[in-house]
């Protein structure tokens, strides 16, 4: 059984900054790809990072270069690093962890950033 829980989210201004985490429980294999999605108000959810375990980091064009993803293996966590926040942003954000077939979700984080 693998458990995600999101953590992090809030209510910011336009142009502020959130990390948010997601710790994985349960039984992680080495190999895996862990993301970061977001389903804004009213809309569908979409990819924002995915991190390969031992491979690069990609990025939805909408964030790069305002958001960092990164993972620490040790800890099973995965961060992102959001900065100049724009209200475009608002939407609940989950982490995704895929290994050996299957998909699990955290429960999502709600992040509001205010114009």
């Amino acid at each position: 059984q693998v458990q995600l829980v999101e953590s992090g989210g809030g209510l910011v201004q336009a142009g502020g900054s959130l990390r948010l985490s997601c710790a994985a429980s349960g039984s992680i294999y080495p190999i895996n790809v862990m993301r970061w999605y977001r389903q804004p108000p009213g809309k569908q959810r979409e990819l924002v990072a995915s991190m390969a375990s031992g491979a690069f980091t990609t990025y939805a064009d909408s964030v790069k270069g305002r958001f960092t993803a990164s993972r620490d293996n040790a800890k099973n966590t995965v961060y992102l690093q959001m900065n100049s926040l724009k209200p475009e942003d608002t939407a609940v954000y989950y982490c995704n962890l895929a290994q050996a077939g299957y998909l699990y979700w955290g429960q999502g984080t709600q992040v509001t950033v205010s114009s």
